[in-house]
């Protein structure tokens, strides 16, 4: 069964925005992500589902998009009764396992204010054989400070190592954006640090007679901007260039948040080359598919924004690299308009598996082989009250009660220009794709 069935690695950041790559022009020095671009394929047009933690995670699990995935926010678990691509994967064979922050649980209700609570009691219900769910940096201080006590596997471990204090006193001291700080935690209680040694383990546990995949959930570069101080020493005299139209001058704490993302995501690159020499010291180099992508961006101070939950290409844009040992070419660049959600039915290909009925995805894999050159006529992204529909050039976002935008991304990278006025062929030519799911 394994010679026909690839393993399959999946390197899942949280808020790794699409344009901080070294291969995508960015700021960054990514050699490992570079590397597995120079092996594989880079999509250049990737868009998330829902530019929100939540959603997105849901629409790639179960390959659905924002309205049929049950997840509508933050404040929603994922229901069960929707089956998961893993759970499809382990019942064809596959020793799933996972690690890191999934936010396929995140009920903050008050009875439950858990956060992701250590996934043992649901990464198997997800359809994994063996995993860690563990919580986000805020997630977990917040549900520390409601229960008295750590309820996940990260903050229990610190508390283990004596130093959960350290990482409850920063928190309470920090700004979500303003407020970039270098953290007293010593490297390897970091939490993207801890979250690859569990993962580097857990692989260690993959059997050799069977094919494997495995999710490495990243917490970072999410905020707040935390960095040890050996991240933070590259980058103390570094000079970012400032955001796009930030509204008002920018200051240095945004500066110091800017290059503390940046250093997170030089920490995540790292993390990777560790889980890619792992796959070869098993000998499984040869036969493993990797691929790099995020849940959704972050704006990062343009249009003096910060975070997600914006239609906005910061937001919506992912990165996403595809290294498939066995594709003829190298190093190519894809056009393509596709979603994040597609992962989900790209894997199944490589298993072997056809998707599940109700799955919105379409797999990726006659891309790869160069079978076909394009693969949607549109990509949707919605939060809430708002959706948009981009066909490669122009971007239409319908929000309920307020006029529609529209932009020319060619013309416009940085959406500045609303054109809605001008070009009413154009969205009645999108409203097709944009009607929202409220």
């Amino acid at each position: 069964m394994k010679a026909n069935q690839p393993n399959i690695l999946l390197l899942l950041p949280d808020q790794h925005r699409s344009d901080w790559i070294g291969c995508c022009s960015g700021p960054v020095c990514t050699p490992n992500i570079d590397g597995l671009a120079s092996e594989g394929m880079v999509f250049d047009n990737a868009y998330t589902p829902s530019p929100l933690c939540g959603p997105a995670r849901a629409c790639l699990a179960s390959g659905r998009n924002y309205g049929n995935c049950g997840v509508r926010s933050n404040e929603f678990n994922y229901p069960l009764s929707i089956p998961t691509y893993y759970q499809v994967l382990q019942k064809k064979g596959y020793f799933t396992v996972g690690v890191g922050k999934f936010d396929l649980h995140k009920d903050t209700s008050p009875d439950n204010l858990h956060w992701c609570l250590d996934g043992s009691r649901l990464i198997n219900e997800w359809g994994f054989n063996a995993g860690i769910d563990c919580e986000g940096k805020m997630d977990g201080v917040n549900s520390y400070r409601f229960h008295g006590k750590p309820m996940g596997p990260y903050l229990s471990y610190l508390q283990e190592q004596g130093i959960l204090d350290i990482h409850i006193r920063e928190h309470d001291n920090r700004a979500m954006h303003s407020n970039a700080y270098t953290t007293a935690l010593p490297e390897y209680a970091y939490c993207d640090n801890w979250v690859a040694d569990q993962g580097l383990e857990l692989l260690g546990r993959a059997p050799a007679d069977r094919p494997w995949h495995m999710v490495v959930n990243f917490v970072g570069p999410h905020s707040p901007m935390d960095v040890t101080q050996n991240m933070r020493a590259k980058w103390e005299d570094i000079t970012i260039p400032a955001p796009h139209n930030p509204i008002v001058p920018e200051e240095e704490s945004s500066q110091r948040a800017r290059r503390n993302y940046a250093a997170m995501i030089e920490n995540i690159d790292r993390l990777l080359g560790r889980f890619i020499e792992k796959v070869k010291r098993r000998g499984e180099y040869d036969n493993t598919v990797i691929v790099y992508a995020s849940d959704h961006g972050d704006m990062l101070g343009d249009h003096g924004k910060w975070g997600k939950g914006t239609w906005r290409d910061p937001a919506v844009r992912v990165p996403l690299i595809i290294r498939d040992p066995l594709a003829r070419h190298r190093g190519v660049r894809s056009g393509a308009l596709v979603s994040l959600q597609d992962l989900a039915a790209t894997f199944l290909d490589f298993a072997g598996c056809s998707k599940l009925a109700g799955m919105d995805s379409n797999s990726l894999r006659p891309l790869l082989t160069d079978e076909r050159n394009t693969h949607r006529d549109a990509l949707v992204s919605e939060l809430g009250d708002w959706k948009l529909a981009f066909d490669g050039r122009y971007k239409l976002v319908v929000r309920s009660g307020r006029n529609s935008l529209l932009f020319d991304l060619e013309a416009d990278r940085f959406e500045d220009n609303d054109m809605g006025t001008r070009r009413t062929e154009l969205i009645a030519k999108l409203s097709h794709y944009a009607t929202p799911a409220v």
